[in-house]
């Protein structure tokens, strides 16, 4: 298991988004354990990025043991396919880790591209229940082994008084509908006056200056603070003083953020898209609606005031635990043995 060599290829942006992404978190747990593991890459240019990730591999091939590549379902989809493709060339053994919460559209959409990457590795790593099905689903043999929850650094709040004050983290990006918050708080406030929203998260496309305008057009200028991208320490701090997580996304795959809204003790109402309801049991450890319904969301978060789902965060809690490394160390010995 010692001294084994890995070369992790995915997008090591946590010096632009300041969140610490599965990339660090994995490749610094496995470097704990003793294996020698390079991450690259940290460039946030796409196409910089793309050549790092080839120069690096180049670079550091020699005497790997194992390739590590972060796959999503859009752009960067083709970073796994030309990173595999050379691994394939130099007889390595690849291993990619599956994360958009797209790519089964993906398989179908391109079936001879697909073949390539994951018929070809050395094992097919999937997060979420819901990849792992997908993938076998087209022949891919795949093991599920969850984005790993560093549980010790989660403290979590019992919240037995429910206020109408909403969280959201998340990128602002057109995928992940932020202005459906807005529109849910707006509805929310006809019942609750004083309800609040708090949107945490780096402003990507136009969909944050969406945002700006439904809250002015909505007179929500008191109500909706705006804090950009914040340090995971930083926003786990501001959550303590809300008490309902909401989840928005109209495609996804197993998000981090709603795993971590789970271990801080946080109530989460979220939209029923891909991965999700693998992840959320509806009314168990979270409520699920359906996306872009504002009414649900609404009345999702108007039954948490009322106080009729009051054990949901403790189960939430209870089933992220075993998200941790210690649950789920033995997993990642066995195929890196």
């Amino acid at each position: 298991m010692k001294n084994k060599k890995i070369l992790y290829i995915g997008n090591n942006l946590t010096k632009k988004t300041k969140y610490n992404s599965t990339i660090i978190v994995l490749s610094n747990l496995l470097k704990k354990e003793g294996y020698n593991v390079r991450v690259f890459s940290d460039k946030t240019n796409k196409i910089l990025r793309l050549i790092d990730m080839c120069f690096s591999f180049f670079k550091y091939k020699k005497g790997v043991d194992y390739v590590l590549i972060d796959t999503f379902s859009t752009v960067n989809f083709y970073y796994a396919l030309i990173i595999s493709q050379l691994s394939r060339i130099y007889k390595l053994k690849y291993i990619p880790i599956l994360h958009g919460g797209n790519l089964p559209q993906r398989l179908n959409k391109n079936k001879f591209l697909s073949k390539l990457i994951f018929s070809n590795s050395y094992k097919n790593i999937a997060p979420s229940n819901y990849l792992k099905f997908a993938f076998e689903e087209k022949g891919y043999q795949t093991k599920f082994i969850p984005n790993i929850l560093e549980i010790e650094n989660y403290n979590y709040k019992n919240r037995a008084q429910l206020a109408p004050k909403l969280f959201w983290v998340r990128a602002f990006k057109e995928i992940y509908n932020p202005t459906l918050a807005i529109t849910v708080l707006f509805e929310l406030k006809k019942s609750y006056p004083n309800a609040k929203l708090c949107m945490v998260g780096p402003f990507v496309d136009k969909s944050y200056e969406d945002s700006l305008t439904l809250v002015a057009n909505l007179k929500l200028e008191d109500s909706v603070e705006f804090t950009d991208v914040l340090f995971k320490e930083e926003w786990h701090q501001k959550s303590i003083d809300f008490d309902i997580f909401i989840n928005t996304t109209n495609f996804d795959n197993t998000p981090v953020s709603v795993m971590e809204a789970m271990a801080l003790g946080l109530p989460v109402v979220t939209t029923n898209v891909g991965g999700i309801p693998f992840l959320v049991d509806d009314k168990i450890d979270g409520l699920l609606v359906s996306k872009s319904n504002v009414e649900e969301m609404t009345n999702a978060i108007i039954s948490l005031l009322n106080h009729y789902h009051p054990d949901l965060p403790k189960k939430a809690r209870e089933k992220v635990e075993k998200f941790s490394w210690s649950y789920n160390k033995e997993k990642w010995f066995e195929i890196l043995k």
